[in-house]
């Protein structure tokens, strides 16, 4: 069986992004979607769980959404306070699991004026 697992690391500081607000939605149409689950990251920037696996691990196209504006607005996070909304506020991933056996690993690298992304191993 396939699973699904994400890894945030902070691009800034070096360091994994601990405390990083995630939700994962399922696409049902063009313009719905359903929330499957959410969680926070733990110190290693990962989450303790897989995010999707056994029977809820299908073929689909899916949505991660990390809160990178409430990780770096986080004073332990951010080495001087700006005025006015963060430039990256909520960073969305959308992606497509075509194999159900397969693992799909998310890395994000981030920063507050950054991110990439792509599927990891």
């Amino acid at each position: 069986m396939g699973y699904l697992t994400t890894h945030i690391l902070d691009t800034t500081k070096g360091i994994a992004a601990a405390g990083v607000k995630i939700r994962l939605y399922q696409r049902m149409s063009e313009d719905q979607r359903q929330l499957i689950h959410s969680t926070v990251s733990n110190s290693d920037g990962r989450c303790d769980q897989p995010l999707l696996q056994a029977d809820s691990f299908s073929v689909g196209v899916y949505e991660l959404e990390y809160a990178i504006d409430e990780y770096f607005a986080d004073g332990a996070n951010q080495d001087s306070k700006q005025d006015g909304p963060s430039f990256l506020n909520t960073v969305v991933i959308r992606f497509g699991i075509s194999d159900e056996n397969a693992h799909y690993h998310i890395p994000l690298l981030v920063s507050p004026y950054s991110y990439s992304t792509y599927r990891g191993s």
